[in-house]
């Protein structure tokens, strides 16, 4: 009986020099939304969201006259870049041969098979990945108009269609994905996915999941359910807001299940009657400052004594709150007593020793 997880077992490709399946730690990725002509504002999009903790990064090429600023992004970019294509199959070689270490296209809107084969002979000389993007909004007509099928098994019946082209032709390159508003939707597909073509590399996302607080909390409960089972091999949370907000969702995901660990967990009690000081400010200021540390600690903020070293015991270091002071402590044991104003000085001060 194979033991391994579902993305253990997946087919690994290189997207540059990021590998994306085969047991590699699951990627984070988010995507620009600027004007791809203007390749510096591009560039320093891209760069912000690697800073945010993308892995990779994807760009539209919406235009033939973004080809050549997409072209000085691949080449300046700290991160490998992805080409998002829709419909026109001369824009998807373009990009290939303009740098793009990945392309995402949906086969259903790039048009005949002809052209979809054209887009996978550029991608099989030059290496690169292409992902197969199934949209449950833009689904081919003949399966979106089946009443027999699920909405799932819609989905699951043209990401099985796609892949199985693209393999008849020799082309194993593939990322996949199949993407839904639906969180249960999302669950169910990709279960399915998982189950039914177990060798391909799954990206797992919920598509217009919505703003930051919506958006969080439908792509943590079913990109977190996936992932808890041990689907996925890439993730983009998706959020109207700024991209620059979706990594730390992605990251957050991954260290809550402790998958993947790129700086501090935060761990902080909500607060009760037994707390004198005024905590909720005392947490965001630690929360603000933790962003530009690297160490994969744990950090605790806690309201009182109750709550502390005991609660908090295994963080590597924190604070117990008491009446105007605090009690500072490292892996569970008290070091000294500060007062209010100095804990937040004091525990980043503790934080550096570490």
């Amino acid at each position: 009986m194979d033991t391994k997880l579902p993305r253990q077992n997946t087919r690994q490709v290189m997207v540059g020099s990021v590998p994306i399946g085969g047991g590699a730690p699951v990627v984070v990725q988010s995507m620009t939304c600027t004007d791809t002509a203007d390749a510096a504002a591009t560039l320093d999009q891209v760069r912000a969201l690697a800073a945010a903790g993308c892995d990779i990064v994807r760009v539209t090429v919406p235009r033939e006259d973004a080809l050549e600023s997409f072209r000085e992004v691949c080449a300046e970019s700290p991160v490998p870049i992805v080409a998002d294509i829709h419909f026109d199959y001369r824009l998807a070689i373009g990009a290939v041969k303009a740098g793009a270490a990945k392309l995402r296209i949906n086969p259903g809107n790039i048009g005949s098979w002809e052209k979809v084969d054209a887009v996978i002979d550029a991608a099989g000389q030059a290496g690169t990945v292409i992902r197969i993007g199934v949209n449950a909004g833009s689904l081919e007509r003949d399966i979106a108009e089946r009443q027999d099928l699920t909405q799932p098994e819609k989905l699951v019946a043209s990401s099985m269609r796609f892949v199985e082209h693209f393999e008849q032709r020799g082309f194993e390159n593939i990322v996949l994905s199949a993407k839904a508003h639906s969180v249960p939707t999302t669950i169910e597909t990709y279960r399915a996915l998982s189950r039914e073509l177990p060798h391909v590399p799954l990206h797992l996302g919920v598509t217009e999941a919505g703003t930051v607080r919506q958006g969080t909390i439908k792509s943590s409960v079913g990109l977190g359910i996936l992932l808890a089972e041990g689907i996925g091999d890439t993730l983009r949370v998706s959020l109207t807001a700024d991209p620059v907000e979706e990594p730390p969702v992605a990251w957050g995901i991954l260290e809550c299940l402790g998958i993947r660990r790129r700086g501090p967990e935060l761990v902080s009690c909500p607060t009760c009657g037994r707390t004198q000081v005024n905590l909720i400010p005392i947490a965001q200021e630690v929360e603000r400052r933790l962003q530009t540390v690297t160490k994969p600690i744990s950090v605790a903020v806690m309201g009182c004594v109750v709550n502390g070293p005991g609660e908090a015991g295994d963080a590597d270091v924190g604070v117990a709150c008491g009446k105007g002071s605090a009690l500072l402590f490292r892996h569970g044991e008290v070091i000294r007593k500060i007062d209010e104003e100095s804990i937040v000085d004091e525990l980043m001060a503790e934080i550096d020793r570490l």
